[in-house]
């Protein structure tokens, strides 16, 4: 039988180190994608993604439990994302390491694809990466946490310390200069084309 992460979190608490080995490999994944898709550098992201679960580690004994574990996570990482870029003085770049498509890295493996398919789906997932980068910050964080790892409105609000219109706002705000920059390719998102 599964633990549930507040159960993880109890024994982990109390001493157990497996406990929280168990919470690192749940939630590695996901928080490495997030780092990924904030900073662009697959190094960078997996330092991250260690000071993340290290820095969650040491601060365990003072968690309350007043959020979920995962939205504690995911604000220590978010912020060390962001404390990464204002040390390194620019905009993410988006490196694609071979072999590596991290848009299904934190999803889940679908039916095997036509080889026209993937090839399409790829050079989407460049032009969506292209338009991510003239995004500022708050309106990229907002998309990539709404869109990829599928947190509601509210969780993005108590994330990113801000109100629920705020977030609607950069998410509006952020999709409608994807859609633009996908038009302007020539290549438009069904998806996207619902949201905005």
């Amino acid at each position: 039988m599964t633990s549930t992460d507040e159960e993880l979190v109890a024994r982990s608490k109390g001493g157990d180190a497996d406990s929280f080995n168990q919470l690192i490999l749940r939630w590695e994944r996901p928080i490495y994608a997030l780092a990924y898709r904030v900073i662009g550098r697959e190094e960078d992201a997996r330092d991250v993604c260690q000071e993340t679960f290290l820095r969650a580690f040491r601060a365990l004994p003072g968690f309350k439990g007043e959020a979920k574990f995962s939205s504690w996570v995911y604000r220590i990482a978010l912020n060390l994302c962001r404390d990464w870029m204002r040390r390194q003085r620019r905009a993410p770049t988006m490196q694609m390491p071979e072999g590596v498509d991290p848009i299904e890295m934190a999803g889940e493996h679908g039916p095997v694809e036509s080889i026209e398919t993937l090839v399409e789906r790829r050079e989407l997932s460049g032009v969506v990466e292209e338009a991510m980068k003239l995004l500022p910050e708050e309106q990229r964080t907002a998309i990539i946490l709404k869109e990829y790892h599928g947190m509601t409105f509210q969780e993005i609000a108590d994330l990113q310390g801000c109100p629920l219109s705020t977030v609607k706002t950069r998410l509006y705000q952020g999709l409608s200069v994807l859609r633009r920059h996908l038009e302007k390719n020539g290549r438009m998102a069904p998806q996207l084309v619902k949201r905005v």
